[in-house]
Parts: structure tokens; C-alpha cells; sequence
């Protein structure tokens, strides 16, 4: 099953290459979407995809790349859309 989420991902997550390294996960789950950073120092992302490959995406958002710290990851799920070709990073 497909879904989509909006994702926000809260602690010391820019500058670390959290952008960077959630598009490679994600490109490796087979998740298309985007990811940017906010100017409260916080990481947004939408995605979709099956079911287990976005929980998997968002197990790792808890991780994060080395350097990263996460204190928080908010999820809000949304209607699948199917809107995105790819994943990519957005500026």
C-alpha cells in the first residue's frame, strides 16, 4: 500500500549532510519526493511510497548521518498523491 507523509525532522540536522544523505536513503528505498531545509534549523521532508519503505526512511530519520543529532521527528500523513517522479533535494 502507498502513502504519503510530511515529515519534520528537529535538532542539530543541517550541516551535517542530512539533506544530502535522506535523498540517497530514500533514492535506495524507491521513495520519490523532496527535502529542504528550514530556517528554524530544522529539516522538512514529503515523501511516498509503500508503506514499509517510508517507515523505513523514518527509522532512519531518527538516525540521521553521523554528526546529526535528532531530538524530534514530527509525521503528519497525508493523501497519496503520486505527484513525484524522483527524490530530490529542494533549495
Amino acid at each position: 500500500m502507498k502513502k504519503r507523509v510530511h515529515v519534520i525532522v528537529k535538532g542539530k540536522v543541517q550541516g551535517v549532510f542530512f539533506r544530502y544523505n535522506t535523498m540517497k536513503v530514500a533514492q535506495s528505498l524507491g521513495i520519490k519526493g523532496w527535502v529542504r531545509n528550514l530556517r528554524d534549523g530544522s529539516v522538512e521532508i514529503v515523501c511516498e511510497g509503500e508503506d514499509k519503505d517510508i517507515d523505513e526512511l523514518i527509522k532512519w530519520c531518527w538516525r540521521g548521518p553521523p554528526g546529526a543529532f535528532v531530538e524530534k521527528v514530527d509525521i503528519k500523513e497525508e493523501e497519496y498523491v503520486g505527484e513525484f517522479s524522483n527524490f530530490e533535494i529542494r533549495y
